[in-house]
């Protein structure tokens, strides 16, 4: 499936989608509510079959908190780039896709650790490398730790 392909599937799925192309990957930007639905839909779909979650990252854009995932059809050697985020920073929720990837179950529970990224109907949401005592998220821009003066 070329990246236009692609691109269309998603509209037709997310018609408010923002849609980028850079050199390597289509990348798609997404609401929070619409994520789930389009990560299955390119999951099971049979000309899409995006069945390897190859890398799922934490990011803090400042403004908002969110995660990025790469997606290989290892069928048909196409990729793409799904992003989404949450503006609250206080408690900020997201949908879990471990049950379509069980590689994602170990780097959300890592994404929540480092920035506190809760995914709902996650079964293990806790921290990973981190002591349970630990307070704040150290990946976040605006983590200060006064004891091993590390500031961003």
């Amino acid at each position: 499936m070329t990246n236009e392909q692609l691109k269309e599937k998603v509209i037709a799925i997310v018609p408010n989608a923002e849609v980028k192309e850079n050199k390597q990957y289509l990348i798609v930007t997404v609401p929070q509510n619409k994520l789930y639905t389009l990560a299955k839909t390119f999951k099971e779909s049979e000309d899409t079959a995006f069945d390897y979650l190859f890398c799922l990252s934490g990011m803090d854009w400042g403004d908002s908190l969110g995660v990025v995932y790469h997606l290989e059809s290892t069928k048909y050697h196409h990729c793409i780039v799904l992003k989404t985020k949450t503006t609250n920073r206080e408690n900020p929720v997201l949908d879990t896709v471990c049950d379509l990837w069980k590689t994602a179950e170990f780097l959300e529970r890592e994404v929540f650790d480092l920035f506190g990224i809760n995914f709902k109907n996650h079964p293990d949401m806790r921290r990973i490398f981190l002591e349970e005592n630990w307070q704040g998220y150290p990946l976040r821009k605006d983590y200060v730790d006064e004891i091993n003066i590390v500031e961003r």
